[in-house]
């Protein structure tokens, strides 16, 4: 018999109304089965000037919502309300041919120069000390990517110097002539971005070169305060792949990343391999239709998680062909967004999270490209949270702790490339301290509720499940500024006591639910 779940809710545009259940599916969770804890910084956030992303939006002093600093308040705020973890700046290709050098000291004297990776001219008026100042405003850690292909090693070692080192050096004292006296104690240093983007960059390298270059800037900046006590070392990050698919040429990126890993895993304090990746860029020539909902969510969703899970094998294959088996080294998913508009945009962005979630063992930083576009934009320029916000709230402030595995089995469709693609796609946390139970589930089929039986196989519900639901009835219209109101996630409760209790999932959904556990 099927079953019926039935909201009126005034046909808000982004909420479901009538959703009729004709799919039945099995959850599972169990506190013991562990994928590995959840580290808050895949909550990051990524920023590169490109054109005027950077100065004219984000750092406009002439703005009437701009700070003492010049950056808007509306955008800080909005990093404190998703209590975002990490930034990492400056790019992206702008960093290939950038001169930290010449955005520091007084505004009116930096050079202006003809920035190559997006055509136009710099003026350098947020450099180092301001995007550090940002990030404090914004209450985040502060990440900084070097240029690894046109800088020399000269170049990355005195930046360093600049921005951690104590007085009584020249670029530290050039640091407090400037105004800030004390370092700055920055952590996590990327090396290089996508210097292996060969038909995009202005400077490209080869994996032989890269490593080379990686393994002696990571060595001579950690050498700049190896003696301090006081000092905050360096975490570095190797850059792997980007060059995926472009323009219809795929490239071997399980070479790259092989020969980065193992290059790179004995180096002393390099703890990450870096990746990058555009979900609905392409990846096959075979795909004629990227936006297809069993395309976009069906199987860009597989290929993510065979990035990232041949990136792991690879890792571990590495620990052991160099005998390092408690090497800390992960992965960064350093540059991720998904290319759609409306709401597959927001799902294919919960689908993001719940596949690093189901990598928690292995995926231990995060940066969503751009910042700026977690805040959309009216015809005026004013902004506005849109549903991918919510979204990304709902992960940000609510997931953490430790993933969980959790058992799944529902119907099944097929992509164009992968075949028995499970609509239901899940992840789960445990949070020991509050004994809560996280569940995010992204419901894949375009046209059914599915009724699922949600079972805790360690521990009993104890109470109340705190629903939050992300829908839309057209599935590609684009969101509006005039519409913002509709856009908050629809709540509900459902009782949740004892081993088990059900729910119908709405089509074309992403579902929180937060549950207790005793």
């Amino acid at each position: 018999m099927k079953k019926i779940l039935l909201l009126v809710l005034c046909a808000l545009p982004c909420m479901f109304v009538t959703d009729v259940s004709a799919q039945e599916a099995t959850i599972k969770v169990d506190i013991l089965r562990q994928i590995g804890e959840i580290d808050r910084n895949i909550y990051g956030v990524f920023m590169e000037p490109i054109r005027n992303t950077m100065d004219g939006l984000l750092y406009n002093p002439e703005h009437p919502l701009a700070n003492e600093d010049g950056f808007r308040t509306d955008y800080i705020e909005a990093a404190r309300e998703l209590q975002l973890t990490n930034m990492r700046w400056p790019g992206g290709n702008y960093t290939l041919t950038y001169d930290w050098k010449d955005g520091i000291g007084p505004k009116e004297e930096r050079p202006v120069r003809r920035e190559l990776a997006w055509n136009v001219m710099d003026r350098n008026q947020v450099g180092t000390d301001e995007w550090l100042q940002l990030a404090s405003a914004m209450g985040v850690e502060s990440s900084i990517c070097i240029n690894v292909t046109t800088a020399t090693l000269e170049d990355n070692r005195n930046w360093i110097e600049y921005v951690n080192s104590p007085t009584g050096s020249y670029w530290a004292d050039l640091r407090a002539k400037y105004g800030h006296a004390e370092p700055y104690h920055v952590k996590y240093w990327h090396l290089g971005n996508e210097v292996d983007g060969v038909p995009w960059q202005a400077v490209a390298l080869t994996s032989k070169e890269y490593v080379s270059y990686a393994r002696d800037v990571a060595t001579i900046m950690y050498f700049v305060n190896r003696g301090c006590e006081t000092c905050t070392q360096p975490i570095f990050l190797a850059m792997g792949s980007s060059w995926v698919f472009h323009d219809g040429v795929p490239a071997e990126w399980e070479q790259w990343n092989w020969d980065v890993i193992d290059g790179m895993i004995t180096q002393r304090n390099v703890e990450y391999i870096a990746i990058h990746r555009y979900w609905g860029g392409g990846f096959s020539n075979e795909i004629e239709n990227q936006r297809a909902p069993r395309v976009f969510l069906g199987d860009w969703e597989r290929h993510f998680d065979e990035y990232i899970s041949t990136t792991a094998n690879q890792i571990k294959i590495a620990k052991i062909k160099h005998q390092v088996p408690d090497k800390p080294f992960h992965i960064a998913f350093t540059e991720w967004a998904p290319h759609a508009r409306g709401h597959m945009q927001t799902l294919a962005g919960a689908l993001h999270f719940n596949t690093f979630l189901r990598h928690a063992d292995y995926v231990k930083r995060a940066n969503f490209t751009m910042f700026t576009s977690l805040l959309s934009r009216g015809g005026d320029g004013q902004t506005y949270k849109s549903p991918f916000f919510h979204m990304f709230k709902l992960f940000s402030t609510n997931v953490k702790g430790v993933s969980l595995d959790p058992y799944v089995a529902c119907g099944t469709f097929d992509g164009e490339i992968y075949r028995d693609i499970p609509y239901l796609h899940v992840s789960s946390a445990y949070d020991e301290e509050n004994r809560t139970i996280v569940i995010n589930v992204v419901n894949r089929n375009m046209e059914e509720a599915i009724h699922t039986d949600i079972i805790s196989d360690t521990g009993e519900f104890d109470g109340t499940a705190i629903i939050n639901t992300i829908n839309c009835d057209d599935v590609e219209a684009a969101y509006t500024m005039n519409d913002q109101e509709d856009y908050l996630p629809f709540t509900s409760t459902v009782k949740a006591k004892g081993s088990s209790f059900s729910y119908s999932f709405p089509a074309h959904s992403f579902t929180q639910m937060i549950l207790r556990i005793r």
